[in-house]
């Protein structure tokens, strides 16, 4: 068997999604379907998007399959048409058993982290706000739990000091693509020479940290938390969704107008005040909040923001 007579099914929905997919396109394996998100209205239209899978497997016409519901019989039958030998998973839904077992190979997912750490919906943002110094991607095949199956590839990046989510996305998404591609040869040889492909069981007798859905109330700023804890909740929403400000403690003079406001950037302070600084109070000194965005204005530096407000209130005399 070689990577044009492997019949796979590629599932997946964001950006993420579709760079594992170039990949496998563009290396020659042979993708008979891909299967992704049915469209959403979105915008203020309410115009139907297509997930960014979608729109590259249109680009190089693939098969598409976006069933509202995985235990489909119509989905479940579309699919075992396509005789697939094995299923790869990236940044998709849960999938049933009867999904996932379906293919002889069995199914693998891509997940961006260093399984076990960080099973659930958003390993990326959570590494970086836990401040992890790395992280990684795993490939893994399915089994009843989400994300315990046995580790077939992992590699490791690390994440620098000053790093957001945004950037360690991107990088974990090209390297992905390769473990990916990787993790395909490596079934390949397996089972031309009759045997499964070599895998190992998650470790679960370390203590795990989750990675649950991201929600707005998540991504709220706590001022008691220490300088360091701030920064790195910051950083591991930024540039999405975007930590933002609940309360700020009462005695700041811009507390009732940054009320709601999305901070992109912070740095750790001694210094309680600065010309041109927004600065506020933590458990153990100072954050001085360098990039935000008031609601309904645009992203901006906290200067340009602060001169802003100037020129409203000198308007308003």
């Amino acid at each position: 068997m070689d990577k044009q007579s492997l019949r796979i099914v590629y599932m997946g929905t964001p950006d993420f999604a579709v760079e594992s997919l170039r990949a496998l396109v563009e290396g020659g394996y042979n993708v008979v379907a891909v299967v992704t998100m049915p469209d959403k209205p979105a915008g203020r239209g309410h115009q139907l998007q297509f997930s960014a899978v979608k729109q590259y497997a249109l680009s190089v016409g693939l098969p598409l399959l976006q069933p509202e519901r995985l235990k489909d019989d119509t989905f479940l039958e579309q699919l075992r048409s396509y005789h697939a030998d094995l299923q790869i998973v990236v940044a998709f839904r849960m999938l049933p058993e009867v999904v996932w077992n379906m293919p002889r190979m069995g199914t693998f997912n891509l997940h961006a982290s260093l399984l076990p750490q960080y099973r659930g919906a958003a390993p990326i943002n959570w590494a970086v706000m836990n401040g992890d110094a790395e992280t990684g991607a795993t490939t893994f095949m399915l089994q009843h739990e989400i994300d315990t199956g046995n580790i077939i590839l992992q590699e490791r990046i690390p994440i620098a000091p000053d790093e957001n989510v945004g950037s360690v996305h991107e990088r974990l998404m090209t390297m992905g693509a390769n473990l990916v591609t990787r993790t395909v040869d490596a079934i390949i040889d397996a089972e031309n020479q009759g045997v499964a492909v070599s895998t190992i069981p998650q470790d679960n007798n370390i203590e795990l940290r989750p990675a649950p859905k991201i929600f707005k109330d998540t991504c709220v700023i706590d001022f008691s938390c220490n300088a360091e804890q701030i920064r790195n909740h910051v950083r591991g929403l930024c540039p999405y969704p975007a930590a933002w400000i609940q309360d700020m403690p009462a005695s700041h003079p811009l507390a009732e107008i940054l009320k709601g406001a999305k901070v992109y950037k912070v740095a750790i302070t001694q210094c309680a005040q600065q010309k041109g600084h927004i600065i506020v109070p933590c458990a153990d000194g100072y954050v001085d909040l360098l990039e935000l965005q008031l609601p309904g204005k645009k992203r901006m530096d906290a200067a340009a923001l602060l001169n802003g407000l100037k020129n409203s209130l000198n308007t308003q005399h």
